[in-house]
């Protein structure tokens, strides 16, 4: 055997991907209050400076719009450099963010500030999403599902202690000091950072999840139907949950139960409060939860269980939203189906599209999100003429007509797809170990 033969037999050492899984989690927790800690800052800044909801809720537009949108380019960056000069640079657009948005004055400024936090998220989002998946080749969904729980479920551990201070010392200094306190986190576990370099060896269990044969280079992936039919279902799932975290704050209090107080199981508190804490718990429960899932009975079947689910728990909103209790179990509900997104559709894509460009491909992918931000501001005008049940309604639709596509459309495209890859990756010269990295045989 030679040299070169030894080498490729050689594997990582089998700590090393929960250490990476590890440093990503806790970075994914740090960047979460961008996005899921901003309600509490809507009505504070209004009260402060008299902009009005909807000109501060552009922020979180053009926040989540460049945070997504620009994953692509820092995911490239991170396929070509590696994660850890990604990740340092974001640490330094987060902090940034939220220091401009504690000194703004303006609106100018404060969409200055939401869009380094976008740059800054998406940075951070973008590569630890992306090394997930090649650190767990085998297990997309586990490991795309637990990073992205960081996300989903960091605010929880924060939302409490930002409320206190926004109370207590105003929210301009909530804004400087978690920004600072985040970013130097983010900026040290950046260090620790790093990509496979050697190959991951297979579990002992064989997957029979459907997995490409090629690693389609982005420029390829965009050709391919599949991609847009993910993308289209993305936008239409993504668009109902960005509109709930946004707006919750003003949603409870508009169905006037914002402030009415409720017991479950013990929990007693004021129903908003108890209802962002247990929707963050959900959110980020159900990521790796449903990601470990669609490891196991396929990615498909776990999206149409999901999206059902969460066009019930919409459903049950429009008839019984202005109940407190039911508010706050409701939202916890959809959001611990809502996060799964963002296992599911980064583990489809490695799946379908290969590992060699998963943070690319993936991050293409992402950018549905940002499309369905353009979304959330026309769900305040469809309110403010319809009322929110009129929201919740359509958000319904999106999400019954997701689940369904994921069944009888998604499953047979995808299956195709991959058969023609795997007929390709035979024809094809050039093959490593059955995987082929590029060619003109790509289908």
């Amino acid at each position: 055997m030679t040299k070169t033969d030894n080498a490729t037999q050689l594997t990582v050492r089998p700590w090393e991907p929960w250490v990476q899984l590890a440093c990503g989690i806790v970075c994914m927790a740090m960047i979460a209050n961008l996005q899921y800690g901003w309600t509490l800052f809507v009505d504070p800044i209004d009260q402060a400076h008299g902009w009005g909801r909807a000109a501060i809720q552009l922020a979180f537009t053009i926040f989540v719009v460049t945070e997504t949108w620009l994953v692509p380019v820092e995911a490239w960056f991170v396929d070509k450099y590696g994660p850890r000069v990604v990740i340092m640079f974001g640490a330094v657009m987060i902090t940034l963010s939220w220091v401009v948005n504690s000194y703004a004055d303006s609106l100018t400024m404060l969409y200055a500030g939401a869009v380094l936090g976008g740059i800054g998220a998406g940075s951070v989002y973008g590569t630890c999403v992306g090394n997930a998946l090649k650190w767990f080749p085998y297990r997309r969904g586990l490991a795309a599902g637990a990073t992205a729980a960081g996300f989903g479920a960091g605010a929880a551990l924060t939302v409490v202690p930002i409320a206190a201070m926004i109370a207590s010392h105003g929210y301009e200094t909530a804004f400087f000091r978690f920004g600072i306190g985040q970013g130097v986190i983010v900026f040290v576990l950046a260090l620790f950072l790093y990509p496979p370099k050697l190959k991951i060896a297979a579990p002992k269990k064989a997957s029979h999840l459907p997995q490409s044969k090629i690693d389609y280079k982005p420029s390829e992936t965009i050709t391919k139907p599949v991609f847009w039919l993910l993308y289209l279902m993305f936008v239409m799932v993504a668009s109902g949950g960005l509109m709930a975290a946004a707006q919750i704050a003003p949603i409870a209090k508009d169905l006037g139960v914002a402030n009415q107080q409720v017991n479950i199981l013990g929990l007693q508190a004021v129903a908003l409060t108890l209802a962002i804490s247990l929707d963050r718990i959900f959110d980020g429960f159900g990521r790796p939860l449903f990601g470990f899932i669609s490891d196991r009975i396929g990615r498909e079947n776990t999206m149409f269980i999901a999206f059902g689910t969460a066009a019930a728990m919409l459903l049950l909103l429009v008839y019984h939203g202005s109940n407190p209790v039911v508010f706050v179990l409701a939202t916890a509900c959809f959001f611990g189906v809502f996060g799964e997104i963002y296992s599911l559709f980064p583990a489809t894509s490695g799946d379908t599209f290969g590992s060699k460009f998963a943070a690319t491909n993936a991050g293409m992918l992402y950018t549905a999100k940002g499309t369905a931000a353009l979304l959330v501001p026309l769900a305040g005008v469809v309110a403010s003429n319809y009322g929110w049940y009129a929201v919740f309604a359509i958000a319904v639709a999106f999400n019954a007509t997701a689940a369904f596509l994921a069944l009888f459309v998604l499953k047979p495209v995808r299956a195709a797809h991959i058969a023609r890859s795997a007929a390709a990756a035979e024809k094809t010269v050039g093959t490593v170990g059955g995987k082929v990295q590029s060619g003109s045989a790509i289908g």
